[in-house]
């Protein structure tokens, strides 16, 4: 299914992102995270699918957050402060093929902590790459969501790099796997950093959940 937005959510959205956004803190275990402010969503998504660029698309801020040279390095819940409206968070991405197993059990354990008990954390955004579709790390990451019960909804990335009957295609079915979980968000967006496609539309459907 394929969001769709009035001139006036779109404007919302531009609103919101068309203010200061700043990062805030990283934070590596439960104990460090800060005290709940108002509306908080979340990232997630493997290692390269392109989670620091659409964040950096969003805010309009080149470098806010950064991709790491080495994928799946990044270890921290990652905080940003939106317009003082909104508070961001950059999950790390999943998908630890090069990391020892006792580093993956310990942030498996934070990352659960964190999904289970944070007041305020009204979705997350679950990014597919376009030209993979999901995989099985990205099912995993659906089933620890669901069992939080943390409504998510799932991001199509790098839209530009498929024709657009491909990317259709691949967003029904994304739509059809999705329908399997409980806590899933029926619309699928599709987004490209680089073109700036689908970016305004997923500004709008985070101004939404301010209200």
């Amino acid at each position: 299914m394929t969001a769709r937005f009035t001139e006036d959510q779109i404007d919302a959205g531009r609103r919101l992102f068309g203010g200061p956004s700043r990062f805030l803190l990283g934070v590596a275990k439960l104990e460090q995270l800060p005290p709940p402010a108002g509306v908080e969503i979340a990232f997630a998504g493997r290692s390269n699918v392109g989670k620091s660029s659409l964040i950096n698309a969003l805010t309009g801020v080149n470098g806010l957050a950064r991709a790491s040279n080495t994928p799946g390095r990044t270890r921290e819940l990652n905080f940003f402060d939106v317009n003082s409206q909104l508070t961001l968070v950059d999950m790390p991405g999943y998908g630890y093929a090069k990391a020892p197993k006792h580093e993956v059990k310990v942030w498996q354990a934070v990352l659960r902590g964190y999904l289970r008990g944070r007041p305020g954390l009204t979705r997350a955004f679950v990014l597919i790459d376009s030209r993979h579709g999901i995989l099985k790390a990205d099912e995993e990451m659906f089933d620890l969501l669901d069992e939080a019960a943390v409504t998510y909804q799932a991001v199509l990335t790098k839209s530009d790099k498929i024709k657009p009957a491909e990317l259709e295609k691949m967003r029904e079915t994304v739509a059809a796997a999705v329908k399997k979980h409980p806590a899933a968000f029926p619309e699928i967006h599709a987004t490209s950093s680089e073109k700036g496609g689908g970016i305004p539309e997923l500004r709008a459907e985070i101004a939404g959940l301010l209200s």
